[in-house]
């Protein structure tokens, strides 16, 4: 255990190990607030995939002036319903 000890003393203080700012509490927020996100986007996918799928002939058939950002759209909408089901659910 000496070893490990010396080992430790002699990183500099700016290291990832031994620091004294606030970057390691930020990472551990980051890591417990990402997943619902994260769960969000994938039942938002499931749910944007069979929107996407009965309105894709229509989407592409010339009737709306940019398709891509109507699906971009749709997929956002999605997903945030999703994250509110999650939220609220």
């Amino acid at each position: 255990m000496a070893g490990r000890e010396s080992a430790l003393s002699r990183l500099p203080t700016g290291s990832p190990l031994v620091t004294t700012s606030a970057l390691p509490d930020l990472i551990l927020g980051a890591s417990l607030y990402f997943p619902p996100l994260f769960k969000a986007v994938l039942l938002g996918l499931l749910g944007w995939l069979p929107v996407h799928h009965l309105l894709r002939d229509w989407l592409y058939g010339g009737d709306v002036w940019h398709p891509l950002l109507m699906d971009l759209s749709l997929f956002i909408l999605a997903v945030s319903g999703a994250l509110w089901i999650l939220l609220h659910g």
